[in-house]
């Protein structure tokens, strides 16, 4: 499927199925989420390459996730505040930037991943997010136990919460086998226990 959406660059990686909240100041980004709220539709998240979240229009990445407005509130400071919900993959196929720096993409969505069972040389990455989740709490602590059975599932969930860099975040996101995400993330464990 191919379909042109407004681009939402950010410092941090959108995963399927992912909650995120975001902080909605500048005017281009107001009149996004005004139109996709009045038009019920989805915007694109990509990490930035190059530049920052506030002022120019920044160099997206060109492996995104789309973002479904789920809540709207306001902070204390007045200043408007989000959550969306991670849905399907995309690949950018090419990008404009509108007058109101606003960036848009001509994309075309990945298909869901079909679900894989986790292998059982991978069932402790189950267990490690398990615990983070019994200790973080959110959205997953209410998930019903077969998610933690699906390679797919669990390899996002603890994409999102291992404490990884951008960049691997990233490549994590671009994996399109469960199983090959699974397995970067059980290599990059070592680096994450305490001595």
């Amino acid at each position: 499927m191919r379909t042109d959406i407004p681009l939402f660059p950010l410092s941090t990686v959108l995963f399927p199925g992912g909650p995120l909240s975001l902080r909605i100041f500048e005017p281009r980004y107001l009149e996004m989420v005004r139109d996709c709220a009045r038009n019920n539709a989805c915007f694109g998240v990509c990490l930035i390459l190059e530049g920052s979240e506030v002022g120019a229009p920044a160099l997206p990445a060109a492996v995104g996730t789309l973002a479904r407005i789920t809540d709207f509130y306001s902070h204390p400071d007045g200043v408007l505040g989000i959550t969306v919900e991670g849905g399907a993959r995309f690949r950018v196929l090419r990008s404009r930037v509108r007058d109101n720096g606003l960036v848009h993409g001509h994309v075309r969505c990945w298909p869901e991943e079909p679900a894989t069972e986790v292998p059982p040389e991978y069932g402790l990455l189950s267990t490690i997010l398990e615990r983070l989740v019994e200790q973080a709490g959110g959205p997953w602590r209410e998930a019903p136990r077969e998610r933690y059975d699906d390679a797919g599932w669990v390899s996002f969930r603890l994409a999102e919460l291992l404490p990884l860099l951008a960049y691997e975040r990233q490549r994590l996101l671009e994996l399109t086998d469960p199983v090959e995400r699974l397995s970067v993330l059980r290599d990059a464990l070592p680096r994450f226990q305490k001595a």
